[in-house]
Parts: C-alpha cells; structure tokens; sequence
C-alpha cells in the first residue's frame, strides 16, 4: 500500500525527500565489499521487482554511484516507470573496475563521468551529485578541480543539487561553504558529525546519512531510531536486497517522524 512520507527539501532545490532513501549498492556490485555475507548478484526481473515494490511504499529516494558496479545503468533501464518527484543521486570521482576503486577529481574525469551517469541514468539534468571522496578529502576538495566543476554545472542547469558524501567533519565544514547537500556517517557507534549535522541544518543545507546500520552490524529497528531522532538529519539511505526488510525500516521510519511531527 502506497503510504505519504513526510518529506524535506534539499536545500532551496525544489527537491523533497521521504526519511528513508534506497541505497542501490547490492543491485551493481558483490565485488570488494564490506558486508560480511557474500550475495550474488539479482537478475534484472528482480531488481525491477524490487524498485517497483519501495516506490509502491512511498519512497522516492535512490541512491547510487558510478562506484557501485552495474547499478547506474540497471536504475536507468527502468527510468520509464519512475514517478513524478523521483529524486535520484549519484556521485563522481570514484570508479571501481576489475574488481578495484580508483580515484580521479581532474576537470576531464568527472565531466567524463558527469556525462556517463547522465547517459546511464538516462537523465539529462542530474538530481543530485555528491562528491565520492576518500580518507584525504580536504585534500581533495582544496586541491582539485571536482568543486568548481560541480559548481559550473549546477549554475548551467545540468544538475539540481551538489554536495559531499566525505569521510571526516573537517571536510563536511569545508563542504558547508557550497553544498545544497552533505552525506555523512552517523551512528551508534561513530557520532563524529554530530555538531557539523548541526551546523548544515542551521544553514539550510540537506544532511543524508549513510552506514546507519553500521554495514549490518546494528539492529535496523535501533539504528534507524537513533539516526532520525535527530531533527537535523533530512533522510537515511538503506540498501539491501530484500522488499521485506526495507519495508520493516520504511514503517520504522516513517514511525519516527511521524511522533517527531506530532512534538513539534
């Protein structure tokens, strides 16, 4: 049954949100991971199967990456049945080929990629692109030029919001100065971002939070609690490969906001 989400705005993008988000990893990749079961990878009719049953539930959100193997063409192939309102995010600067991640934030590389996920998701203007940095990603926003592309892309209209998906606080404050969007870790095990969260929603911009469940090392009822009892948070990403569980975390959630809305 279709159910009506509270939702957020990405910044000032005209792009709303439910608090729970799919994060398309396992539909692209089974190589390199760090989950500690292995799965093989679905066959198209179930990938459809799966995307068609979390947009029946309400969820208007996919996540996905050039990073995470077949995921951007397979979210793609299915663009037609897609709802109006549909947010998808991808981000550029990480690719993983022959069973490796490489990097690269020069000004041909992620315009290359830029126009691959464009073709992939067969979207002409982007949602939503994060930055998909690694453990130096100051340096990377400092020193490359990733920014200043994302930026030029945004102004041109080929893409509707821009952000980070980093690694440490430091780079989120960074990231604060241009960002309609930041995409931090956030958990019972790792609340490191606590005060940046804070300080993004003061400013308006989106707070996404990936690894809630800590890759599967915490219960999704107490993660997913946890995660969006903080007012700040806008949305939780979640994978997986499973309808039934991702509808268990989509009524959790949906629980949670909805005694937020009731207290305020």
């Amino acid at each position: 049954m279709t159910s009506s989400p509270p939702l957020r705005q990405i910044g000032q993008t005209g792009l709303w949100i439910p608090p729970l988000g799919f994060g398309a990893f396992k539909i692209g990749r089974n190589q390199g991971i760090k989950y500690a079961t292995p799965y093989e990878l679905p066959e198209m009719s179930a990938v459809g199967a799966l995307l068609q049953g979390i947009m029946q539930l309400g969820c208007h959100y996919i996540d996905t990456a050039p990073a995470y193997g077949l995921s951007e063409e397979r979210i793609g192939t299915f663009h037609n049945e897609y709802p109006a309102g549909m947010v998808l995010s991808t981000k550029v600067g990480e690719t993983f080929i022959n069973g490796q991640s490489t990097y690269d934030f020069s000004r041909t590389a992620v315009e290359a990629s830029l126009q691959r996920s464009r073709e992939r998701l067969q979207r002409d203007v982007l949602d939503l692109v994060l930055i998909h940095a690694h453990a130096r990603d100051c340096e990377i926003l400092q020193q490359t030029d990733v920014v200043s592309v994302l930026r030029e892309w945004r102004d041109l209209g080929r893409i509707r919001a821009i952000g980070l998906s980093g690694k440490t606080p430091a780079a989120a404050q960074l990231a604060l100065e241009w960002c309609d969007a930041l995409m931090v870790e956030y958990h019972l095990q790792d609340q490191s971002h606590a005060e940046v969260i804070r300080q993004a929603a003061e400013r308006g911009v989106c707070v996404l939070v990936k690894k809630g469940l800590a890759s599967g090392s915490l219960s999704a009822s107490e993660a997913i609690r946890f995660v969006l009892s903080n007012p700040h948070v806008t949305s939780l990403v979640v994978g997986g490969l499973s309808l039934g569980h991702f509808t268990e975390n989509w009524h959790t959630a949906l629980g949670v906001r909805a005694v937020e809305t009731r207290s305020s």
